[in-house]
């Protein structure tokens, strides 16, 4: 009800004089980080609370399940072996360990699916062995592999780091009964149905990106007037390699879901030409309007990227350029907007720090910063070292 309020307040242009929240962000130096967000009027400041350990040696994505009081982490280690971590996490953000096994490593993303409550088992990408995963939950330090999937491709595809499927994130779909794969080297949104009894997925097709775009993260998107969870539901792709985001169209019928691509769209404004070193990372939903965050651009100078906005035609689910923001991090990796629309949460990778902007509810413009702190190690340009995702404890 507070959180109700203090987004009609903002977006009334009036902001209550001390408001507080909490945030989780992972490093590269194999810790958990616990922030607390304090904003008086038009600023605010960033305080590291607590810290943990338990996802192994580079912690590369965290899932928050809210009504569970949940974290779920996951490692990236490229050393052979890997950690799938989760936590209960305290009102003021602070972690404590409930769960934790050993995995083959590189594990990119993960995300809890199936079953009688949408959470009875884990998938997880990872990204150079071409394989995802799953086990079951709960999990235990000795969890073996429920099921595994390793992809394959008849050749390499037109950029140099498509030399073999590399998935990059597991969904699933608004239905519960749908898993998609966004392959960054096939140029594949790959497609499974969940068995909700055993956990088994079953490949049921892909949507096919354009050669080269190297497609990395999605959203769904339903339109507000919907009275059902598929009706004018649209899928909307991050291009990493092809610094572009996609929409889809997406159908059901014969046991399976199919996706038709209809637009795809720069995550630069009309005109600009990215660099050579330019990746988009991250996209994020909210409403009408669509974001994207782009790596290495230093648009607003020194470490300084920036956030592409779109929104989002209400009938047609058709994409339209905004602007660029300010993201006021060097290499975002991850960012996320707050429950109530009005603040963004950005990790800047190299920078290593978590920036707060402000978000107009109304137009879907990203504004200023609020408030900004390094938390650990710099990272260095184009290395798995640095911050790696944050996330609204919410």
């Amino acid at each position: 009800m507070f959180r109700n309020f203090f987004a009609t307040v903002v977006g009334l242009g009036l902001v209550p004089s001390a408001w507080a929240a909490s945030l989780v962000v992972s490093h590269y130096t194999g810790r958990l980080y616990t922030l607390e967000f304090t904003q008086n009027g038009a600023s605010g400041t960033l305080a590291i609370t607590s810290n943990a350990s338990g996802c192994g040696t580079l912690p590369a994505w965290l899932e928050l399940y809210p009504e569970d009081r949940r974290l779920w982490c996951f490692d990236e280690s490229w050393f052979g072996r890997g950690n799938i971590a989760s936590f209960n996490v305290a009102s003021n953000g602070q972690l404590s360990m409930a769960q934790q096994f050993s995995t083959t490593g590189n594990d990119v993303h993960g995300v809890l699916y199936g079953g009688s409550n949408g959470k009875s088992f884990i998938a997880t990408a990872q990204y150079s062995p071409s394989t995802i995963t799953t086990y079951r939950v709960p999990t235990s330090s000795s969890n073996a592999v429920l099921q595994q999937q390793r992809f394959t491709m008849s050749r390499p595809g037109p950029n140099p780091r498509q030399d073999v499927p590399h998935p990059h994130e597991v969904i699933v779909d608004p239905t519960g009964n749908f898993l998609l794969v966004p392959d960054l080297g096939a140029d594949l949104i790959r497609i499974f149905s969940i068995n909700h009894s055993t956990g088994q997925l079953t490949s049921c097709g892909s949507g096919q990106a354009s050669p080269g775009d190297g497609p990395r993260h999605g959203k769904f998107w339903t339109p507000a007037s919907s009275t059902n969870a598929t009706d004018g539901l649209r899928l909307y792709t991050l291009n990493e390699l092809g610094n572009s985001v996609s929409a889809w169209t997406v159908s059901y019928g014969s046991g399976c879901m199919s996706l038709s691509r209809t637009q795809t769209l720069s995550t630069y404004a009309a005109g600009v030409t990215p660099g050579s070193d330019t990746k988009a990372a991250e996209l994020q939903l909210f409403g009408n309007f669509l974001y994207a965050a782009n790596r290495a651009d230093q648009t607003f100078g020194t470490d300084q990227d920036s956030i592409a906005t779109y929104t989002i035609n209400a009938s047609t689910g058709a994409l339209t350029w905004v602007e660029a923001a300010n993201a006021h991090a060097y290499y975002p990796r991850t960012f996320q907007i707050n429950r109530a629309g009005t603040l963004v949460a950005v990790g800047g990778q190299t920078s290593s720090n978590v920036a707060i902007l402000s978000r107009d509810v109304s137009t879907g413009r990203i504004g200023g910063l609020i408030a900004s702190i390094q938390v650990a190690s710099r990272g260095r340009p184009g290395q798995e070292d640095g911050l790696s995702a944050v996330i609204w404890n919410e």
